[in-house]
């Protein structure tokens, strides 16, 4: 999901004054020297096989662990309860790891290569609506004898280690989930650096370190209160009053464009992401824009630079193409076919398609997810434009917003996504491919081929034109319409060190970074 490499930028401030308040200093009274992380991200599920979004998989990638993992920057997945991986023959085809020994749950039963094959085989065979299913959709069995387990994928795929490095490849312990169903209840059994101690659903969860863990993270960090804002205003608030050490994901834009490096008071870090956000349309027989005549008069009307200023205070970069900059394959093909807002061509469009004007369609977003509310408002203002559409805008919890474009209720809507890992096959099959999470109807034989082809390319440079041309087809039939491109801000109080590291855009959230001053 996001050279493929995501680089920090920059470590804005790092300042210490004398005179600095007892907050700062002093672990606060009752939390054990917790550093306290907020974030306006939500959980949609404790269980590995039934969350695929950034707030979940950040709480994952501490609680869990899978056979690789990603270092800050990397762009090449590395061992963590695997010893080793390595693909068997050079057809990409069969997949091997030894898993380390040694590796217990937090009950004190030893990690197995059946409880690897159990956590990947219950992922699909649960397959939620919700889940990360369609991101193992070339593994076709697994193979589990002692240490080793074997991966046996449908068809040639070079980023399948990369897959097994996310959210999707955690490893439960079968004693623990079931596996036909979602586990329910407040607790997680896994193997990461964490030991999740306590949770509430949207306030927070409590994380001690574990000392079982056995992996690529050599220090597991201080002990960690994740607590959950249900909008950026009400983080922002916390963030003041000192309820929180670190802020992150997201603070308002007026608050990020206003950030001042000269502050005593906080460290601000500000890093490149290739975290995107798109508009989605439905496709099908029955949505109002199931005809590409009438998507593509939209793309006329999007205004990306007057949404990032407008809206985002300059914090986000507009985007014109499915694959963001800084990714191997990155073009501007929205640009290249939208150039500018044209009314009349989007009118000319319409009109050759026969819709009744204006088009009307419902277009909804997340609630207290940064300033979506104020995009919707900006959006619809610019679809609305010359009368060409009526947009009717609803905002829902996450949790629902989720069922209700994966259950193909809305015709159109606003998502962010955060690279699953950093290559652009990310941004390929999950979003416009058949079948893909983001469930926009759209299925194109020529699509789904150019995924594939991408994929039997072990160096990942040569798939650049596989992906060039998928741009190009994306462009002309508009599932999706590129918005824009973020940045990854975290401010810490300045006795909080590691805030640069906590996040890279690739979905692992380094909690253990972090450390008191």
């Amino acid at each position: 999901m996001r050279s493929v490499r995501i680089r920090i930028l920059a470590t804005l401030a790092v300042l210490a004054v004398a005179g600095v308040g007892a907050w700062q200093l002093l672990p606060a009274e009752g939390t054990s020297g917790r550093i306290r992380v907020g974030t306006t991200d939500s959980v949609t599920s404790l269980d590995p096989a039934g969350a695929y979004d950034a707030g979940s998989w950040a709480l994952f990638s501490n609680v869990f662990q899978s056979l690789l993992t990603f270092e800050p920057g990397g762009a090449e997945p590395v061992p963590d309860a695997a010893e080793r991986c390595a693909f068997a023959g050079s057809d990409l085809r069969t997949y091997s790891c030894t898993l380390r020994a040694g590796l217990t749950f937090p009950g004190g039963r030893a990690v197995t290569a059946e409880d690897v094959k159990y956590s990947f085989d219950r992922v699909k065979r649960i397959n939620s609506d919700v889940g990360p299913a369609p991101l193992l959709d070339t593994l076709q069995s697994v193979g589990a004898e002692g240490l080793q387990v074997t991966f046996h994928l449908s068809s040639s795929d070079a980023t399948f280690p990369f897959k097994v490095a996310t959210g999707a490849g955690s490893i439960v312990d079968r004693t623990k989930y079931p596996a036909d169903g979602l586990r329910t209840g407040n607790g997680a059994d896994g193997t990461g650096p964490y030991v999740l101690t306590s949770y509430t659903k949207d306030d927070n969860a409590v994380l001690a370190p574990n000392t079982r863990y056995r992996g690529a993270v050599k220090n597991t960090g201080r002990p960690v209160e994740l607590r959950y804002y249900a909008d950026a205003d009400k983080l922002n608030a916390a963030w003041k009053d000192r309820q929180v050490d670190v802020a992150t994901r997201t603070l308002p834009p007026e608050v990020l464009a206003g950030l001042n490096t000269s502050d005593p008071g906080q460290r601000v870090s500000e890093s490149d992401s290739a975290e995107t956000r798109n508009l989605y349309l439905n496709t099908r027989a029955n949505s109002p824009l199931h005809d590409t005549r009438v998507r593509r008069a939209m793309a006329w009307l999007i205004n990306r630079e007057q949404l990032a200023a407008k809206v985002y205070d300059g914090t986000v970069d507009p985007l014109y193409s499915l694959i963001p900059t800084g990714i191997t394959g990155h073009t501007t093909s929205f640009f290249d076919t939208y150039p500018t807002q044209d009314t009349g061509k989007a009118k000319r469009l319409l009109t050759e398609a026969g819709v009744t004007l204006p088009v009307r369609f419902t277009y909804g977003y997340a609630t207290g997810r940064g300033a979506a509310a104020e995009e919707a408002a900006e959006l619809k203002q610019e679809l609305e434009t010359a009368g060409l559409f009526k947009v009717t805008v609803k905002g829902y919890a996450w949790s629902v917003f989720q069922k209700q474009w994966a259950t193909g209720k809305l015709d159109a809507y606003g998502v962010g996504w955060v690279a699953d890992y950093p290559d652009p096959d990310t941004f390929g099959s999950p979003l416009v491919g058949s079948g893909g999470t983001m469930n926009t109807g759209y299925s194109r034989k020529a699509v789904d081929h150019l995924i594939r082809t991408s994929r039997q390319y072990a160096d990942r440079g040569e798939a650049t034109e596989a992906f060039r041309e998928l741009q190009s087809t994306i462009a002309q039939d508009v599932p999706v319409i590129p918005l824009w491109q973020a940045k990854e801000y975290v401010v810490a109080g300045e006795d909080v060190g590691g805030g640069q590291y906590l996040s890279d855009g690739t979905g692992v959230f380094r909690l253990w970074r972090l450390t008191r001053i």
